[in-house]
């Protein structure tokens, strides 16, 4: 392990899958898991859609893979249609819950300050928040990068969290889903000032895992997962195959 960080593999199932598929699929890289036994040196983590984490979550009872959400209000309760509070994951069984990916940043016009207030809400309910930041394009086209991720990281996490509390994935906006990834000096740059930036925010920095996302699968993941602040990854499309997913839990370095 790096510096005694335990690294995390995350699936992030998006909104893909009914009953049948997530069933199939969740079991699979609970079989997957159950073969690799003790050598398993990884947290793996099954995020699915709202209407498969109750399912999900059965399938996964009694094996090594953990349970998040996608997404949580910042209220335990209330008159919130469509919604899901955080204590309603805890109660389903969830141990994380993916926030501030970019696609509700972008499609649900969520804020630093919303991201905030729903990891405080996490936090409160005893979830571990898995909090993404990154940049688009254009932000990295204009040399935005590093400004646009330590205010991400400023603003989106709450001032008390510790370490384990908090997972940090950085997903360029523009990797996501389109199959380019940054180049791995890029990768450690964003991920050593993410770093940097926790530890002076936090306090405790080298203990905080850090992840990476965007257009992660099996030909490229031997190489990222290798560099020095990289603590595993947040995975998408890629999770949504066994096989490619189980490849990419075991290209961490030994």
């Amino acid at each position: 392990m790096k510096s005694g960080r335990k690294p995390l593999i995350a699936a992030n199932w998006k909104m893909n899958g009914l009953k049948a598929d997530g069933l199939a699929l969740a079991n699979a890289v609970v079989l997957r898991a159950a073969n690799a036994g003790a050598s398993l040196g990884c947290d793996v983590l099954i995020s699915p859609p709202a209407t498969l984490i109750d399912a999900v979550g059965a399938a996964l009872q009694g094996s090594p893979v953990l349970l998040g959400g996608q997404d949580c209000h910042d209220k335990p309760s209330g008159a919130y249609t469509g919604d899901i509070a955080a204590p309603m994951l805890k109660d389903l069984g969830a141990t994380h819950v993916i926030l501030g990916h970019s696609e509700r940043r972008a499609y649900h016009a969520e804020s630093d300050a919303v991201v905030r207030a729903k990891s405080e809400a996490a936090l409160a309910a005893g979830l571990i928040a898995i909090i993404c930041v990154g940049e688009t394009e254009a932000q990295r086209d204009a040399g935005e990068t590093l400004s646009v991720i330590i205010g991400q990281i400023d603003e989106s996490i709450p001032a008390t969290a510790t370490p384990d509390q908090v997972v940090v994935a950085y997903e360029p906006v523009w990797a996501i889903g389109t199959g380019r990834t940054p180049t791995l000096a890029e990768i450690a740059e964003v991920h050593g000032e993410i770093r940097s930036r926790l530890a002076q925010r936090l306090g405790r920095g080298a203990e905080t895992r850090i992840l990476y996302g965007g257009s992660v699968k099996p030909s490229n993941a031997v190489e990222v997962l290798a560099l020095e602040d990289v603590d595993g990854a947040l995975v998408g499309g890629a999770s949504l195959k066994a096989d490619d997913f189980w490849a990419i839990v075991v290209a961490l370095p030994g």
